[in-house]
């Protein structure tokens, strides 16, 4: 009879399946779960090998809070587990840094990690610090250096399988190549990356080149290209779990002057204040000011409450007086949901709650701000 595998291992593999996937709710609870096994086991270099799943997913959903937390349990494995700081925990503490926009911060990490891992030759740990390296140089324009370290990166890929670190620094190469205005280099790059995507098998990893693609097409001048390729990544691409693409992917789209009104159910048009509702088409406000600022603070957040209180202070700019404002929002939401809702008596935008009233959670909106 065969040896059962580890359970952890098992789980290990399942997240980053439905991590590939885009499933990243189930695979945030899978990777969290078998972290915890680790941590048990004290296998530290799987438990840090969930980590950076999580957190490239936490990036994805611009999830700051979760990568914050990140960050903290890592310290404590250090300050209350008794763990000594590896090149591994350098290496994720800087990717935490990166996230959160701390990219001196997350450089030194890096260069921390790169000093441990040659100095007890881990050629894999080598290779993840000079991969953060060479991101970090490409987020703080530095962009010769960056090169340089993804080109170091090519001697070591020739003797290790690291698939996943392969493909994102080739990816990573074709970005920083783009910036360089080296169009030509960074394309042929980039389409060399589509046989390592299908080896692959990750959507995430797709949508990410796709994107990738788009930018080099549109940054050469052959903005038709680049517009195909950006909807076509903006069809495909789960607008919650993948919120950091799809908001770079709808600015450029705006740059490009590409229609994207179709893909959501209400857009707010700062500049020329106007609502476009999906079915309703262009809703015509007529100057009322007041409704327009109330649905816009709804569609800074779907799902979240907004009470009496927090209304008439962010709408009407006063103090919440129930004898003067209670019947002022009931009429205001009322004249809103008329506007807005293709059916007013079966209303699928503006609720009420308990203490307050909000916007659907599930409602596709883009807020375009000048």
């Amino acid at each position: 009879m065969t040896e059962l595998a580890n359970p952890n291992d098992a789980l290990l593999e399942l997240g980053r399946l439905y991590q590939s996937r885009c499933d990243f709710g189930i695979a945030i609870k899978t990777l969290q779960q078998a972290a915890d096994g680790f941590i048990n086991e004290r296998n530290i270099d799987k438990y840090l090998k969930c980590q950076n799943y999580l957190l490239s997913m936490y990036a994805q959903r611009e999830d700051l809070e979760s990568v914050r937390q990140t960050k903290e349990r890592l310290q404590d494995l250090v300050l209350k587990e008794g763990f000594e700081l590896s090149a591994r925990i350098y290496y994720n503490l800087g990717v935490c840094a990166c996230h959160k926009g701390q990219l001196d911060v997350g450089l030194d990490y890096f260069q921390k990690s790169l000093s441990l891992a040659l100095a007890t030759d881990d050629k894999s740990d080598i290779c993840h610090a000079i991969h953060g390296l060479g991101y970090a140089y490409y987020s703080l324009e530095r962009y010769p250096e960056a090169l340089k370290e993804i080109y170091n990166l090519q001697v070591f890929f020739q003797i290790l399988d690291l698939p996943d670190l392969k493909l994102s620094s080739q990816m990573l190469n074709g970005h920083i190549l783009r910036k360089m205005k080296k169009y030509d280099q960074a394309l042929e790059i980039l389409w060399g990356c589509y046989d390592l995507v299908r080896e692959q098998k990750s959507m995430v990893l797709y949508l990410s080149l796709l994107y990738g693609m788009a930018l080099a097409y549109k940054d050469s001048g052959e903005f038709d290209m680049a517009r195909m390729y950006l909807t076509l990544a903006k069809k495909s691409s789960d607008p919650e779990n993948l919120r950091y693409l799809c908001r770079h992917i709808d600015v450029q789209l705006l740059e490009l002057g590409g229609s994207k009104d179709a893909d959501y159910d209400l857009v707010l048009d700062s500049v020329s204040n106007s609502v476009t509702e999906k079915k309703k088409g262009r809703v015509d406000f007529k100057n009322q000011f007041i409704l327009l600022d109330m649905l816009r603070l709804f569609m800074k957040q779907p799902g979240a409450v907004y009470s009496k209180e927090i209304l008439v202070r962010q709408v009407w700019k006063q103090d919440y007086n129930p004898a003067v404002h209670d019947n002022k929002i009931y009429v205001t939401i009322k004249r809103l949901r008329k506007l807005i809702e293709p059916d007013y008596d079966k209303p699928r935008y503006i609720f009420r709650a308990k203490n307050g009233y909000y916007l659907n959670k599930n409602a596709r909106v883009l807020l375009e701000a000048n």
